[in-house]
């Protein structure tokens, strides 16, 4: 889960982004801070992934904190949700590592689709110790693309919807028990090698987890479901 702490000082705002953000899979709140020493205690106190930033509020204001935040190296990111929609502001806010600004009053939909790319991203990037340029691209280039136009991302080449959903359909009968390729090929009648490039998809966006066994003969691969990652597809066509 991502860990979100939400900094406003208008209650009922407060409470608006609290009831949005439980409406979101994969975000867990862990505290609500009505100003920029409220959060800062909050942050030493907690583990905390992701700023839901207001600018205005009393005394130092949403900046002050997103500038104190990279100023001591924290692994922390932020989306602005503010009524301050100057130029200087927003420059400011995306020169210190701002991941997205919502300008107040803004619709569901679009806080919906910030947290989602947001989310995707996150998980994506923990999984991997590398990434090549074309991964790279294609990570940007769908979170400008979905923040322009709502624009879901394409399977990789060579999968189908059609066949992901079967595949997906038998992973998810084996519950929590590990499975192997041979399990989801016999019950899917699909090849093994096609169920392979699926499971490989599955594993890579972390909706199936795959661990190696060492024995007696070639290693052995097998897999376990992970339910509530399964809202990582909601983001592909």
């Amino acid at each position: 889960m991502i860990n979100v702490l939400i900094v406003e000082d208008d209650p009922m705002v407060a409470e608006f982004n609290k009831r949005y953000l439980e409406q979101v899979d994969g975000f867990l709140l862990v505290n609500i801070a009505n100003s920029v020493k409220e959060a800062l205690d909050v942050i030493e106190e907690k583990n905390v992934d992701l700023l839901l930033l207001d600018v205005f509020m009393p005394g130092e204001n949403g900046l002050s904190l997103l500038r104190k935040v990279r100023e001591e190296k924290q692994d922390i990111d932020a989306i602005l949700i503010t009524a301050a929609s100057d130029f200087e502001k927003i420059q400011e806010a995306l020169r210190n590592g701002a991941v997205d600004y919502l300008i107040k009053p803004f619709e569901f939909d679009r806080f919906e689709q910030a947290l989602r790319t947001y989310r995707d991203q996150y998980f994506y990037l923990q999984r991997q110790r590398t990434i090549n340029q074309e991964e790279l691209d294609q990570l940007l280039l769908v979170k400008e693309e979905n923040n322009n136009q709502g624009i879901l991302k394409p399977l990789p080449k060579g999968l189908s919807r059609k066949t992901l959903v079967t595949v997906l359909e038998a992973v998810k009968q084996q519950g929590k028990a590990p499975f192997s390729t041979d399990v989801i090929a016999e019950v899917t009648e699909i090849s093994r090698v096609s169920v392979r490039k699926y499971l490989k998809f599955l594993n890579d966006i972390g909706v199936i987890d795959e661990t190696l066994t060492y024995g007696i003969g070639r290693p052995l691969y097998s897999y376990i479901y992970n339910a509530d990652k399964q809202y990582l597809l909601d983001g592909y066509e």
